[in-house]
């Protein structure tokens, strides 16, 4: 059977969700904005799905939106409390290992005459809180949760302390955190989180936008009246049905599932120096600074796409290069910024189809799989 090791690319869809999906695609098909009953139905369903997501992520019904995706929840958050701040300062402040979403966002901002001022990280991946003081000009700054790359969680509350301090807001991108590990937007002192809802096992296509109340926020883009002037479009209410779904399974499943997904990649840590020759284990080695369901490790004078394809061919799925653009395997940013080898980086990713046995099947492939691909490169003898 193949082995799926990359969940934090996409998750399996949930069965609650798939079962949701179902449904609302009968019930909640109607225009939620209009008045008569199928409708009302349709406005129902959203309703109670922005009430669940509120309720799980700490925030307020009114807070939440929903957009097409993780990638739109985040560039409006940022860009959306820039224009409305601009007044306050031209400039966006954020790390060196932000989703390519995030810095994409930021480079359109700077070519439209902003500024941005980029904070960096240590060989973990992971900021330093005073770095995130903020120039007088700051208008937003923006922090993931954990990084998609390497795991490693952020010290976001204690980030938000110092911006907070001199009323700058902060932006949590939290797509690779939520339905993995608790979050409560509240907890960490998030002004606007993001999230996808592909990452946690609902449908490709919903994302989740939240603007803290009272935080300054102007839509950087042409509105209309949809899901408080925030996100434009008719809303795709079986897929954020089925968002809810999933992330309400997901807060109930995590704390017992969280310490075999852990287990799992402990076995890897501890087993892949001892198999492959020339290998680092990224990201921190302390369980308490890491998501518990990835790992990303690079193999010296390995090519990351040849040794891609040995994987796949032996029915093992997993990423390589930037997991941002994997595509076309562009080297990592989040390891350059890191100070790592930026080639040859496999990153595994368990979720909650994963088994032991997956983890065997990559353990036993992979080092005859590195040696191939070190011996069409002309390097022997490790």
């Amino acid at each position: 059977m193949p082995a799926y090791l990359d969940h934090a690319s996409t998750a399996v869809l949930h069965p609650t969700a798939r079962d949701a999906l179902l449904a609302a695609l009968d019930e909640g098909w109607a225009d939620p904005a209009r008045l008569y009953r199928d409708a009302r139905r349709a406005r129902m369903l959203l309703d109670a799905s922005r009430e669940t997501v509120a309720a799980v992520l700490g925030a307020r019904p009114d807070e939440v939106s929903f957009t097409s995706s993780g990638t739109q929840a985040a560039q409006l958050a940022l860009l959306g409390t820039a224009r409305a701040r601009r007044r306050a300062g031209t400039r966006i402040l954020l790390s060196a290992v932000e989703h390519s979403c995030v810095l994409h966002a930021a480079e359109w901002h700077e070519r439209a005459g902003g500024q941005v001022t980029t904070v960096g990280v240590d060989g973990f991946g992971r900021v330093d809180p005073a770095a995130f003081a903020p120039p007088p000009d700051t208008a937003v700054a923006s922090l993931q949760h954990a990084n998609h790359e390497v795991a490693t969680i952020q010290p976001v509350a204690a980030v938000a302390d110092v911006l907070h301090a001199v009323g700058v807001p902060l932006h949590v991108d939290a797509a690779m955190s939520v339905g993995r590990i608790p979050v409560d937007v509240q907890a960490i002192g998030a002004d606007l989180l993001s999230a996808s809802a592909h990452k946690f096992g609902g449908p490709a296509g919903v994302g989740i936008l939240v603007v803290r109340t009272g935080r300054r926020w102007a839509n950087p883009l042409p509105a209309d009246e949809r899901e408080g002037g925030r996100v434009a479009g008719f809303p795709n209410v079986a897929g954020i049905v089925a968002t809810a779904a999933a992330l309400h399974a997901r807060a109930g499943e995590i704390a017992d599932e969280a310490p075999r997904l852990a287990g799992y990649v402990d076995r890897l840590r501890a087993r892949l120096p001892h198999l492959v020759p020339d290998v680092e284990i990224l990201g921190d080695p302390d369980p308490a600074g890491r998501l518990p369901h990835l790992l990303t490790f690079s193999c010296l004078y390995v090519d990351g796409e040849s040794l891609l394809g040995e994987l796949d061919r032996a029915g093992i799925a997993v990423s390589s290069g930037s997991s941002c653009t994997s595509d076309t395997l562009t080297p990592s940013h989040v390891l350059a910024a890191m100070g790592a080898l930026t080639q040859g980086n496999i990153r595994v990713s368990v979720g909650r189809e994963s088994d032991a046995a997956d983890v065997d099947a990559l353990l036993a492939v992979l080092p005859d799989a590195v040696a191939r691909v070190r011996e069409r490169a002309g390097v022997v003898g490790l």
